[in-house]
Parts: structure tokens; C-alpha cells; sequence
């Protein structure tokens, strides 16, 4: 179905939006692709925070320009379907990567994060990156290590100048 010029519009801008608040970019080769597999892949990007549109290469050029997502305006060939990840970064990547282990058809691209053009082939990096409570969660641990290991080191002291007596009141008994 042909849109008209207001639609097209439409789309850019709803797409324009998207891409200036997106943390990154995956576009897929989807040729092939069942109507079920996309409706699935739809439903678990919606759970991610992923949008997921497919559109014209040229709509979809337009729509990035003036975003960090411009460098990718000439690797858009072929039938594409976009995933901006927008509450964390790995979320296009995951979605991509589990949704293409079991729909050969489905390929990563192009591979966009923080204004750098990548190649599709980092789509695996992408989706290897901590959520946000992962990556808190690790903060946390960083940031508890010091005081631990602090309270070992006293507890060491304290053993060895009670241990000094404890073994030989041990072995007089």
C-alpha cells in the first residue's frame, strides 16, 4: 500500500523522534521472515523497549538526519527493519540476536551506537552489554569491595592478636 505525502510525513517524524532519543541502532535483513516471527519479534520488543518499524530506506534516511544515527543514511539498501533500542543499549542487539538464532533469514546489517557506524557483525557486542540493573548491580559490587575487604583486613588483625594466645592455651590443654 502506497502512502501518500502526509503519511510519509507522518512517519519520518514519528521515526525523527525515535532516533533522537534512541541509544542505538540495529537494521536487519528480514526478507523471509514469517508473519508469526515478526509478530513475535514485535511483542518482545515492545517488553525490551525496543521500537521496531519497517520502512522505506528513504523515509527512514530522513528521518536520521540531524541524529547521531546519520552516518548510517548510506548503508540503508535492501528491505531493512529498524530497531531503536530506547531505554538501554543492548536491548536492538538481544532482540536481533535471539530472534535471528532461530530465523536464518534474519541478518544485522548496519549497527549504529553513539554517532559510529559499525559493522553488522558487532550486532553480537551490542547484545552482550549489561542491562541497566546488571550494570548497577556491578557498580554496587565495585563500590562495596573497598569497605570488605577493609573489614577482612581488621578481622585479620584481630585473629592474629587473638590467635597468638588461643593456640598455645590450645596446646598446654
Amino acid at each position: 500500500m502506497a502512502l501518500n505525502l502526509s503519511q510519509k510525513q507522518e512517519v519520518v517524524a514519528e521515526l525523527a523522534a525515535v532516533a533522537a532519543k534512541a541509544h542505538s541502532l540495529v537494521a536487519a535483513e528480514y526478507a523471509g521472515t514469517t508473519v508469526e516471527q515478526m509478530t513475535a519479534m514485535r511483542k518482545k520488543a515492545r517488553e525490551s523497549g525496543v521500537f521496531l518499524k519497517v520502512v522505506k530506506n528513504t523515509l527512514a534516511s530522513r528521518a536520521v538526519v540531524g541524529t547521531e544515527f546519520e552516518v548510517v543514511k548510506d548503508a540503508l539498501t535492501g528491505p531493512l527493519l529498524y530497531a531503536f533500542s530506547t531505554e538501554e543499549p543492548g536491548a536492538a542487539g538481544r532482540l536481533i540476536k535471539e530472534f535471528a538464532k532461530s530465523n536464518d533469514k534474519l541478518k544485522a546489517k548496519v549497527v549504529s551506537v553513539e554517532g559510529k557506524l559499525l559493522p553488522a557483525a558487532h550486532v553480537d557486542v551490542l547484545a552482550s552489554l549489561p542491562t541497566r540493573e546488571e550494570a548497577l548491580a556491578m557498580l554496587a559490587r565495585v563500590l562495596a569491595e573497598p569497605a570488605a575487604m577493609f573489614a577482612r583486613a581488621v578481622k585479620a588483625v584481630a585473629d592474629k592478636q587473638s590467635g597468638g594466645e588461643a593456640p598455645a592455651e590450645a596446646a598446654s590443654a
